[in-house]
């Protein structure tokens, strides 16, 4: 499964393409390559966590449901948001190699497609964290209708069965990944 089924995207603050400023003294000292990956369900603090994350360390973030919301394209069209995940996973790519920091913020609800990220950040020497956040159902389902950016919006019984087909990530899976650079968020 690709992404995250119609539409997680909270406000952002206006940072373009995802690029964050690191503070005088918050990048850490040789972090080198890494990919951080944040996975949840909608509603769940994905964007939250991923902005605080990319502020800290000057990483680029890469959120699907903005640049999907900047180009006016429907957030619930799954073919569209496959290209732009491609797209940015490309773009993660290509900045990984450089030795820069990545967050995908894509939802990745399955486990082989968080496998595939890390798998593919390796290959090119960078390290993997994954974050996961969660939410009680109605916490998740508060948090979306008061955002109101998903038309239609999201139902209850919508986001009861992406919770059935949501993987969330193991004990086990999360041993495959690094420490996190940040542990006080």
């Amino acid at each position: 499964m690709s992404g995250v089924e119609g539409a997680e995207r909270e406000d952002h603050d206006g940072c373009e393409a995802g690029v964050g400023q690191p503070s005088r003294g918050m990048m850490k000292e040789g972090a080198g390559p890494r990919l951080i990956i944040v996975c949840g369900l909608p509603g769940s603090g994905k964007t939250t966590l991923a902005k605080a994350i990319e502020g800290r360390l000057g990483a680029v973030r890469f959120s699907p449901d903005e640049w999907m919301a900047d180009l006016s394209l429907d957030l619930y069209d799954e073919e569209r948001r496959g290209k732009v995940e491609k797209l940015q996973w490309r773009l993660g790519q290509q900045l990984l190699a450089l030795g820069q920091i990545v967050i995908i913020e894509w939802g990745t609800w399955g486990r082989s497609e968080r496998d595939a990220l890390r798998s593919g950040a390796r290959a090119l020497g960078a390290a993997a964290e994954l974050h996961y956040v969660s939410a009680p159902e109605d916490v998740l389902l508060e948090r979306i209708q008061g955002r109101r950016m998903e038309s239609p919006p999201i139902e209850r019984d919508m986001l009861r069965r992406w919770s059935e087909i949501f993987q969330a990530p193991t004990p086990e899976e999360m041993d495959l990944y690094d420490k996190p650079l940040i542990a006080d968020l």
